[in-house]
């Protein structure tokens, strides 16, 4: 009996533990991440949807800005899964590298732009934590997650694009003869 008891009073603590986490989350990081997705698409209003277009459109042309800048803004102002609608303005050949470089950017983004990818602040909020309880700044964890993704979004999509441009070479070679 005693073994009942222990597991119906610890099986309703896991849910009252949920339940405390939600409320902590509706009152703390949810008003965060709409002010945030408000900011984004406001500023977005005010630049102008055509304005911001064309920079994309340029960012496009060259390969360095297309796996850096394109992503980040991608991210930042579609956050996911819209991000990807980005590739509408790269050719086909550079779409998979494109899309590599996004999903690549999705966590690193998390600690300082929440909003853009909500589902994975769960993950980054654990880590940060424990780098909490180590003595580290979290505000330090989030630059160096969005430095770092930076630049691997970059490797990630030039390494992508070539691998696959020569798979496309190859595969016409194979086609043609």
């Amino acid at each position: 009996m005693k073994y009942i008891e222990w597991f119906g009073k610890n099986f309703i603590g896991l849910f009252e533990a949920g339940g405390e986490q939600f409320i902590g989350f509706m009152t703390g990081i949810v008003p965060l991440l709409i002010v945030l997705l408000t900011f984004t698409y406001s500023v977005i209003a005010f630049i102008g949807q055509d304005r911001v277009d064309r920079a994309i459109r340029y960012c496009s042309k060259y390969m360095i800005l297309r796996y850096s800048i394109m992503p980040i803004l991608s991210v930042m102002m579609l956050t996911n899964p819209m991000a990807y609608t980005f590739g509408k303005f790269v050719n086909e050949e550079e779409k998979p590298a494109f899309y590599d470089s996004v999903v690549s950017f999705l966590h690193p983004v998390t600690g300082l732009f929440p909003y853009a990818n909500a589902g994975e602040l769960f993950v980054y909020l654990g880590i940060a934590n424990g780098v909490m309880k180590a003595g580290y700044s979290q505000s330090s964890l989030a630059v160096r997650y969005f430095l770092v993704g930076v630049v691997v979004i970059l490797f990630r999509g030039i390494v992508t694009e070539r691998l696959t441009k020569f798979l496309i070479a190859k595969e016409s070679k194979r086609v043609n003869t």
